[in-house]
Protein backbone atom coordinates (compact mmCIF):
# COMPACT_ATOMS: atom_id res chain seq x y z
CA UNK A 1 0.00 0.00 0.00
CA UNK A 2 1.37 3.14 -0.82
CA UNK A 3 1.18 6.34 0.69
CA UNK A 4 -1.97 8.54 -0.04
CA UNK A 5 -0.52 12.77 -1.23
CA UNK A 6 -3.25 15.22 -0.95
CA UNK A 7 -2.51 18.71 -0.82
CA UNK A 8 -3.83 21.53 1.46
CA UNK A 9 -5.58 23.82 -1.22
CA UNK A 10 -6.67 23.82 -4.84
CA UNK A 11 -4.27 26.72 -5.63
CA UNK A 12 -1.27 24.38 -4.29
CA UNK A 13 -2.72 21.15 -5.98
CA UNK A 14 -2.56 22.92 -9.20
CA UNK A 15 0.82 24.17 -8.14
CA UNK A 16 2.28 20.99 -8.23
CA UNK A 17 0.28 18.61 -10.52
CA UNK A 18 0.06 21.20 -13.86
CA UNK A 19 3.06 20.85 -15.57
CA UNK A 20 2.98 24.17 -17.17
CA UNK A 21 1.37 26.14 -13.76
CA UNK A 22 4.48 24.39 -11.65
CA UNK A 23 7.37 26.21 -14.19
CA UNK A 24 6.34 28.89 -14.37
CA UNK A 25 5.73 29.33 -10.22
CA UNK A 26 8.62 27.85 -9.42
CA UNK A 27 10.86 27.92 -12.14
CA UNK A 28 12.48 24.22 -13.87
CA UNK A 29 14.62 23.00 -11.40
CA UNK A 30 12.52 23.19 -8.64
CA UNK A 31 9.16 21.98 -10.43
CA UNK A 32 11.65 18.64 -11.03
CA UNK A 33 12.11 18.44 -7.81
CA UNK A 34 8.55 18.89 -7.11
CA UNK A 35 7.20 16.06 -9.12
CA UNK A 36 10.35 13.68 -8.06
CA UNK A 37 9.20 14.46 -4.19
CA UNK A 38 5.47 13.49 -5.30
CA UNK A 39 6.56 10.52 -6.76
CA UNK A 40 9.32 9.03 -4.16
CA UNK A 41 6.03 9.46 -1.27
CA UNK A 42 3.46 7.90 -3.79
CA UNK A 43 5.93 5.06 -4.42
CA UNK A 44 6.66 5.15 -0.76
CA UNK A 45 4.65 2.22 1.85
CA UNK A 46 4.69 4.88 4.49
CA UNK A 47 6.13 7.81 5.55
CA UNK A 48 9.05 6.05 7.21
CA UNK A 49 10.61 4.86 3.54
CA UNK A 50 11.18 9.06 2.97
CA UNK A 51 13.24 8.82 6.07
CA UNK A 52 15.53 6.73 4.43
CA UNK A 53 16.13 8.64 1.28
CA UNK A 54 19.41 10.65 2.02
CA UNK A 55 18.41 13.33 -0.91
CA UNK A 56 15.26 14.03 0.44
CA UNK A 57 16.30 14.46 3.52
CA UNK A 58 13.24 14.19 5.74
CA UNK A 59 13.38 15.44 8.73
CA UNK A 60 10.63 16.45 11.45
CA UNK A 61 9.66 19.48 12.38
CA UNK A 62 9.59 20.77 16.29
CA UNK A 63 7.92 22.39 18.98
CA UNK A 64 4.04 22.50 17.88
CA UNK A 65 4.82 21.36 14.12
CA UNK A 66 5.77 17.65 15.32
CA UNK A 67 3.41 16.45 12.90
CA UNK A 68 5.26 18.29 9.95
CA UNK A 69 7.76 16.62 8.11
CA UNK A 70 9.87 18.67 5.75
CA UNK A 71 10.98 17.29 2.32
CA UNK A 72 14.30 19.28 0.16
CA UNK A 73 13.54 20.70 -3.12
CA UNK A 74 16.29 23.27 -4.12
CA UNK A 75 18.34 25.46 -1.91
CA UNK A 76 16.99 26.73 0.99
CA UNK A 77 13.45 25.74 -0.45
CA UNK A 78 11.25 22.81 1.22
CA UNK A 79 8.34 21.14 0.54
CA UNK A 80 6.15 20.70 3.95
CA UNK A 81 3.84 18.11 4.29
CA UNK A 82 1.79 17.21 7.57
CA UNK A 83 0.20 13.82 8.24
CA UNK A 84 -3.37 13.33 7.37
CA UNK A 85 -4.53 10.65 9.73
CA UNK A 86 -6.48 10.73 12.76
CA UNK A 87 -5.67 10.02 15.16
CA UNK A 88 -2.43 10.33 14.49
CA UNK A 89 -0.21 7.17 14.58
CA UNK A 90 2.13 7.07 18.08
CA UNK A 91 4.82 5.37 19.97
CA UNK A 92 4.67 4.43 23.42
CA UNK A 93 6.99 7.33 24.37
CA UNK A 94 4.56 9.74 22.11
CA UNK A 95 6.60 10.26 18.80
CA UNK A 96 5.01 9.69 15.44
CA UNK A 97 5.02 6.07 14.53
CA UNK A 98 6.33 6.96 10.95
CA UNK A 99 5.94 3.08 9.72
CA UNK A 100 2.05 3.25 9.97
CA UNK A 101 1.46 7.02 8.38
CA UNK A 102 0.24 6.44 4.81
CA UNK A 103 -1.72 9.79 3.75
CA UNK A 104 -0.30 12.99 4.02
CA UNK A 105 -1.55 16.73 3.21
CA UNK A 106 1.33 18.54 1.17
CA UNK A 107 0.56 22.13 3.23
CA UNK A 108 3.61 24.37 1.15
CA UNK A 109 6.35 24.93 -0.75
CA UNK A 110 8.64 26.82 1.31
CA UNK A 111 12.00 28.92 1.54
CA UNK A 112 12.29 27.88 5.20
CA UNK A 113 15.20 30.04 5.78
Amino acid sequence: MAVEVSFGGVKLAKSCTDHRLRQRRFGTERAKKIVLRLNQLSAAEHLGEMMTLPQARCHQLSADRDEAFSLDLDGPYRMIVEIAEIPVPRNQDGGVLLSEVRHVVVTDIVDTH
